[in-house]
């Protein structure tokens, strides 16, 4: 490569025949991991991602997570405690006030807890695909 290959390449994200395997970037995002080199910590609080790998200098100020973690949370957590609820409710014939105080603590503390590592997987399957940014090409600014 030359020089100047080399700056466009830093540049823009990481060289674009850097393999990418898909299962290997979201699990590193899953474990708070860079999905590049899987040294960097990829967030740098609770839900903001960093604009750089500490170790590799990957970029990911350009990341466009959006809603996506948080409507697989809701999918996901959705599905496991209405199970849990109704095959308690088979089991155990309680008041609905004993329910909501048995469920709805469980399913905000799930939330939390998965919303960081849902994120991180959906940014580590974004740098895997080259989507937003993270495939050498600059995106540009449409004016409408």
């Amino acid at each position: 490569m030359t020089a100047k290959q080399t700056d466009v390449t830093m540049q823009f994200g990481g060289a674009s025949d850097v393999e990418r395997p898909l299962g290997r970037s979201i699990k590193r995002g899953m474990l708070n991991r860079c999905p590049n080199c899987g040294q960097g910590k990829l967030f740098r609080s609770y839900l903001k991602v960093v604009d750089n790998c500490a170790a590799c200098g990957e970029d990911f100020h350009h990341h466009r997570a959006d809603d996506l973690p948080a409507y697989l949370v809701i999918l996901i957590l959705g599905h496991v405690l209405v199970g849990g609820f109704m095959a308690t409710d088979l089991v155990f014939v309680l008041p609905g006030w004993v329910h909501f105080a048995i469920w709805a603590p469980i399913g905000v503390v799930a939330s939390l807890l998965s919303l960081q590592p849902i994120k991180g997987g959906v940014v580590g399957l974004q740098w895997a695909l080259r989507m937003h940014g993270f495939g050498g090409e600059h995106e540009e600014a449409h004016d409408s």
